[in-house]
């Protein structure tokens, strides 16, 4: 294994925990940021036993993800979690009320508008405090020597603020979209009307960080628009171009996959933009992967252990999709 770059392997290996976290976990948190601009408390009943059999599994990649990063990146997580601390703790805060309202709504009856609250407002600071936190990581943490040398606020600017507000929406999409495939009658078309308004929204969002990222240092401003780099990176806005088309061809002809697949898409894609931006990075632009990894004998063994964790997951991921496919029935409870 000593020809085998294992921080890059890593590297790899937590990105794609994230990515999964966030593939998976958006919808169900978008469909929690939904949940009280839909009309009618069974159609809200639906809403939630769409996502109630996934939506604790979906949440395990976030733990792989942070849990990867502190055994194999000790020194990025040591400069990142300081720096983030506040929306890192608010997002886990909040992901906390959403699943605790998860429990409680089906009990209290009295209470019931509490944990509709909770779970709508769970889930949208879940989301929100998730995009401080990436416009906080894209726009770089200062480093002193080995260590955070930034203040207590400097997660909180306009462009993290931005990129907060814009996973907020972006998730709304997704939520609805699937919604659109989980649903049928009123409900599902009511999503059809939300994913049409966030669409539009997420899409312009998506061009405006995509376009004020760059700006931010100039070696993402290299990356991106540099001869000849702009070449290789030019298949991305493209792609993310036709996943618009692809939305807006699915909502027109009521489609019920379509646009599930492209809103994946269109997050799928700004990652692998992110990515690019931050290589071989992992504090922007502080600490390169290879700087920031543990010994290698630790990452050969925690490779080990990863060889046999990753698989269980993805299994047991893909076997609750299958047995849960299908349309929601309108009648069907969340215990």
């Amino acid at each position: 294994m000593n020809s085998v770059d294992l921080p890059l392997v890593w590297a790899g290996l937590i990105a794609f925990s994230v990515l999964a976290y966030v593939v998976l976990d958006s919808f169900d948190l978008g469909v929690g940021i939904l949940f009280l601009f839909v009309h009618g408390e069974a159609s809200r009943d639906t809403m939630m036993n769409s996502v109630a059999p996934v939506w604790d599994g979906n949440e395990t990649w976030l733990v792989l993800g942070g849990g990867g990063l502190l055994a194999v990146f000790p020194l990025a997580y040591s400069i990142i979690l300081p720096a983030l601390y506040v929306p890192l703790t608010a997002m886990l805060l909040a992901l906390v009320f959403r699943g605790v309202a998860f429990e409680f709504r089906w009990k209290s009856y009295k209470g019931k508008f509490v944990w509709d609250w909770a779970f709508m407002l769970g889930s949208t600071a879940a989301a929100f405090f998730q995009g401080i936190a990436l416009g906080a990581l894209v726009q770089g943490i200062p480093v002193a020597g080995r260590a955070y040398a930034g203040g207590w606020w400097d997660w909180l600017t306009p462009f993290s603020l931005v990129t907060g507000m814009a996973l907020v929406i972006g998730y709304a999409l997704l939520g609805a979209s699937w919604l659109i495939c989980k649903t049928e009658g009123d409900l599902q078309s009511q999503a059809v009307h939300f994913a049409w308004i966030s669409g539009a929204l997420t899409i312009a969002l998506i061009g405006l960080v995509s376009l004020w990222t760059p700006f931010l240092d100039a070696r993402y401003m290299a990356r991106w628009f540099g001869w000849p780099q702009a070449l290789y990176v030019l298949p991305v806005p493209a792609l993310v171009a036709a996943c618009a088309v692809a939305l807006y061809i699915g909502l027109r002809d009521r489609h019920e996959l379509t646009p599930f697949i492209a809103s994946l898409g269109l997050f799928v894609l700004s990652f692998f933009g992110l990515c690019i931006s931050f290589y071989p990075h992992i504090v922007p632009s502080s600490v390169t992967i290879q700087a920031a990894a543990a010994p290698e004998n630790s990452l050969r063994f925690l490779l080990v252990g990863a060889a046999v964790l990753l698989p269980l997951i993805l299994a047991y991921t893909a076997y609750s999709y299958r047995v849960f496919r299908g349309k929601v029935s309108m009648d069907a409870a969340y215990h």
